[in-house]
């Protein structure tokens, strides 16, 4: 709905306000993009601004800025957990929380660049996620700033919106920047609730971004580009992240070759209910074992 200054108001766990962003944009606009990733994936509605009843919305800074809503999170899902399995250990909400919300940066920035060699801002400002019932997790995903970067030969290298770099290594650099400033955001914000070590959570960032770049070139179909992608934008691993990728083909000869990955943080999945086991990309698995 509309307040009296004529801005959105959303309602969710946090109440954000946003103005300027439910005029139609031109097409070549960072809008265009997020129409056309959207439609080349189905894990989360993927879009440009908010509409006047953007209900049940909540803004990235504004959700950061009140830790109070990560506890409320966590209380959510820990509900649904025992709902499920019949058990809701603390720390298995606070791992999936952990990663559901670095998802929202990170896969926004994987579908983008993998897809369109864009880079949108990632600032807390310019992010908001809806999340799902029963399970909460980010099902709605929203860009809220035109402004991208993007490469010389961009169709849309000139407008005023765009930012241009000189190659690929370069604009992986940007996104690379973007979203460990955002993650940052998070952990500093996350850490002081959960019984999670700032090291666990900046593996969860690398994670996130590993795997995010990955089902980017997964869904789109074409796997192996992911990997690539996923390669260039960790780099070597430099802090604050904890590894450079870890994807790796595992099979051949008489299995069909797949792409795996090791974790560097734990989800503690195996914590639920007996009989859950240890995920296949999950560190405490030798690499024999997974």
């Amino acid at each position: 709905m509309r307040t009296p200054g004529g801005r959105v108001a959303m309602t969710g766990y946090i109440e954000g306000q946003y103005s300027g962003l439910t005029a139609r944009p031109r097409r070549g606009y960072l809008a265009d993009s997020l129409a056309r990733v959207n439609r080349r994936q189905t894990r989360a509605e993927v879009r440009f601004g908010l509409s006047d009843q953007a209900e049940g919305w909540s803004g990235c800074a504004e959700f950061l800025a009140r830790p109070g809503a990560f506890e409320r999170w966590r209380d959510d899902l820990g509900s649904w957990l025992a709902d499920t399995y019949g058990d809701s250990p603390d720390r298995t909400s606070a791992g999936y929380v952990m990663s559901y919300y670095l998802w929202v940066p990170g896969y926004l920035a994987a579908l983008l660049f993998h897809h369109e060699r864009r880079v949108p801002s990632l600032r807390p400002a310019d992010l908001a996620f809806r999340l799902a019932a029963p399970r909460p997790h980010p099902a709605a995903l929203a860009v809220l700033s035109p402004h991208f970067v993007c490469l010389p030969d961009d169709p849309a290298a000139g407008l005023p919106e765009a930012t241009v770099v000189p190659d690929e290594r370069a604009l992986a650099a940007v996104l690379r920047g973007r979203y460990t400033a955002h993650a940052a955001r998070f952990v500093d914000a996350y850490a002081p609730g959960v019984r999670l070590g700032r090291r666990m959570l900046w593996a969860a960032a690398t994670d996130v971004l590993d795997s995010a770049l990955w089902l980017a070139g997964r869904y789109g179909g074409a796997e192996g580009e992911g990997v690539l992608d996923a390669a260039l934008v960790l780099g070597a691993g430099e802090a604050p992240l904890t590894s450079a990728s870890t994807l790796r083909p595992v099979g051949g000869g008489t299995e069909p070759l797949r792409w795996t990955r090791r974790r560097e943080s734990c989800c503690f999945h195996y914590l639920l209910a007996a009989g859950q086991g240890l995920c296949e990309t999950c560190p405490r698995l030798s690499r024999k074992g997974r």
